[in-house]
């Protein structure tokens, strides 16, 4: 009876298996969305390569610490291997951190930012298939289009840039593993930020 209940409630607020939070080894959700230069982009645009989901918040304190040089500098550095560097903002109108296309790519130049694009998601559609619960939350997908890893940017859990010598770098680790053809170690670990503004 309970989960009869559970299962009525599911399908109100219109959740379906289909939308089940992803796996690792699995196929990552495929999404389409509007970039900040108003073009659709869509995940199987980028099939063939490795693709990277960066959740960010511009006003949030945890992406301010990572946008200090760390992520401008894994951008880089990811990119020029020929990783698609997708950023994804999910802040709803009238929230937090939520921007129009113009403040986005303002907001790219001003920080020195280099993402392959930046997706506009101020629905949450794309931020509830992957189950995104923070900026910055990373994802990597493989270029078959199977998630490979989702988690934190680094291991330690603070606002503080004079933090980020000393974390383990989860999303680099993970990349050059992948890179090279190997599984990645820790596939799965704790994201951690300001909760996204739906």
């Amino acid at each position: 009876m309970r989960m009869m209940k559970m299962l009525v409630l599911a399908a109100a607020l219109g959740v379906t298996a289909a939308q089940a939070a992803p796996k690792v080894g699995e196929p990552a959700p495929a999404f389409s969305a509007t970039d900040s230069n108003g073009k659709t982009v869509q995940l199987s645009d980028y099939r063939g390569k490795f693709v990277v989901l960066e959740w960010s918040n511009a006003e949030c304190p945890f992406v301010q610490k990572h946008y200090a040089g760390n992520m401008q500098a894994l951008q880089k550095e990811e990119t020029a291997k020929g990783v698609a560097w997708l950023t994804v903002i999910s802040s709803a109108p009238g929230k937090q951190g939520h921007v129009d296309g113009k403040q986005a790519n303002a907001l790219t130049q001003e920080r020195g930012a280099a993402p392959t694009a930046v997706l506009l998601d101020p629905s949450g559609k794309i931020g509830h298939a992957y189950d995104a619960k923070t900026t910055p939350h990373m994802f990597v997908i493989d270029p078959k289009g199977t998630l490979v890893y989702m988690g934190g940017i680094d291991s330690i859990a603070s606002a503080d840039a004079e933090d980020i010598p000393d974390a383990k770098p989860y999303v680099r680790l993970a990349l050059a593993e992948a890179l090279a053809g190997k599984p990645v170690t820790e596939a799965v670990t704790k994201p951690y930020g300001c909760g996204i503004k739906y």
